[in-house]
C-alpha cells in the first residue's frame, strides 16, 4: 500500500457549547490516513465518529489541535479555502442521497461534473457502481439502494482525493447496504481514493484495510486487516 500521508491530525478536539452545558466530541484525537487505503471507522452514536469526519471534509472546524491535509493546515482556514478545499479535493457520501428529483442519475451526476475540473463522465461514474442500465431513470423510480449508488456516483465522478461516507448503509437493508458497500469498495480499489466509511455497524469491519474505533471522543482501537473481505460475503 502507498504509505503517502494524506491526512494527519493531532490534540484534535471539538466542543459544542450548548448554553449552559459543554460537549466535548473530540477529546485529543491523532491520527494519520493514508493515499489510497480504506478505513472503517467505527463507534457508537456520540463517540465523536461524525465530528472527526465533518472536520476532515471541512465541514466543520476543531476547537484545539490540528488537521492536515497534505501540506495544508485545515485547523486555520477560512470559509472561502475550505470551500475551494471541499470542490476540489473530497467526495461526500451522507445517509441520506440528497439527489435532485427532477433530474435523472445521469443529470444528477452531470451537476457535479459540469463544475469539476477533471471529472470522469457521468456514464463512467454510473458504470462503475453499477448503475449502466439506469442513467436516465428519475430518483423516485430508484430504488433505496440505487439511490445510494447514484450519490456515490455523483461523488466519485469528479474524481476527488478523499471519499468520506457517513453510515452510507444506514438506511437501507442489508441485502442493499452489501451492493452499496461493494460499489464503495469498488470505487477505492479502482480509483485509488483515500476512502473512510463511518458506520456503527461492526459487521462491516472486515470491508477495510483498518478499522478504527471511535469512543467517547477518542480513539480506543485500531486494527489492520491483512487482506480485505469482498463486501458482499458479510454477514449482518
Amino acid at each position: 500500500m502507498n504509505r503517502e500521508l494524506v491526512f494527519q491530525t493531532r490534540g484534535l478536539t471539538k466542543i459544542y457549547d450548548q448554553g449552559e452545558v459543554e460537549v466535548r466530541a473530540l477529546r485529543g484525537v491523532d491520527l494519520d490516513l493514508y493515499a489510497g487505503e480504506l478505513v472503517v471507522m467505527l463507534g457508537a452514536s456520540g463517540s465523536g465518529k461524525s465530528t472527526l469526519l465533518n472536520i476532515l471534509g471541512g465541514l466543520d472546524v476543531p476547537t484545539g489541535g490540528e488537521v492536515r491535509y497534505r501540506d495544508v493546515d485545515l485547523s486555520n482556514a477560512d470559509d472561502r479555502a475550505l470551500t475551494r478545499y471541499r470542490r476540489d479535493h473530497v467526495g461526500f457520501v451522507f445517509q441520506f442521497y440528497n439527489l435532485i428529483p427532477s433530474l435523472t442519475a445521469r443529470e444528477n451526476v452531470a451537476a457535479v461534473t459540469e463544475i469539476a475540473r477533471s471529472p470522469m463522465t457521468p456514464e463512467s461514474a454510473l458504470d462503475l457502481v453499477g448503475l449502466g442500465n439506469r442513467m436516465d431513470h428519475f430518483p423516485a423510480q430508484l430504488s433505496g439502494g440505487e439511490q445510494q449508488r447514484v450519490a456515490i456516483a455523483r461523488a466519485v465522478a469528479k474524481r476527488p482525493e478523499v471519499l468520506l461516507c457517513d453510515e452510507p448503509t444506514g438506511a437501507l437493508d442489508s441485502t442493499t447496504g452489501v451492493l452499496v458497500l461493494a460499489a464503495l469498495e469498488k470505487a477505492n480499489r479502482e480509483t485509488g481514493t483515500t476512502t473512510v466509511i463511518i458506520t456503527h455497524n461492526a459487521s462491516i469491519a472486515g470491508m477495510g484495510d483498518r478499522v478504527i474505533t471511535l469512543s467517547d471522543g477518542n480513539i480506543s482501537g485500531e486494527q489492520r486487516n491483512l487482506r480485505r473481505q469482498d463486501p458482499t460475503s458479510l454477514t449482518w
